[in-house]
């Protein structure tokens, strides 16, 4: 599955990109952030990532830049059985607004899939995240629970989102 957004192409990772993934997520800055990677995080993290096996219900991508190449990487998940969002961006491409673009395309290949409700989260120190989640709509749960951070070898506080997509006449809004 492809999807091509204003400015970005997100795409399946071929073996080949294990050196883009591991420039991006072998930063300590990116990894922390990830409750799934470890730390360090070597070529053969990033060799496993990129051959990653696809779900169909629960797709995941890299995320590219045209002229510029792999930026990061966003998909869906599951967490705790539910459907959730995840994302990172490479820092060099922070506050560019990326991350919000990605995760809308996101958003839009889950509700063509048939998704009415995804969870997310972000690590109470990743406020940049929560940002990112507001912006597409995400709602606060009122709800922090400890999720474990292999990059950090511990169980971190992670303030719990939801959206629903259920409502086929809700736009989904403009990345900004």
């Amino acid at each position: 599955m492809f999807h091509r957004s204003e400015r970005l192409f997100l795409r399946p990772a071929f073996p080949e990109d294990w050196q883009a993934i591991l420039a991006h997520v072998g930063d300590e800055r990116v990894v922390r952030n990830l409750a799934r990677a470890p730390w360090p995080y070597g070529e053969a993290e990033a060799r496993s990532f990129a051959a990653m096996k696809q779900d169909a219900r629960l797709p995941h991508f890299l995320v590219t830049l045209p002229g510029r190449g792999v930026i990061g990487s966003a998909g869906l998940g599951e967490y705790n059985g539910k459907p959730e969002i995840g994302y990172w961006i490479g820092r060099d491409f922070w506050g560019q607004g990326y991350a919000t673009e990605a995760g809308r395309a996101v958003l839009e290949i889950a509700r063509t899939l048939g998704h009415k409700r995804l969870t997310a989260g972000h690590f109470v120190d990743n406020p940049a995240s929560g940002k990112v989640l507001r912006k597409l709509g995400f709602l606060p749960t009122g709800k922090i629970r400890q999720r474990h951070s292999l990059a950090r070898a511990s169980e971190v506080a992670s303030v719990e989102f939801e959206l629903d997509l259920g409502d086929p006449e809700m736009e989904l809004p403009r990345a900004a």
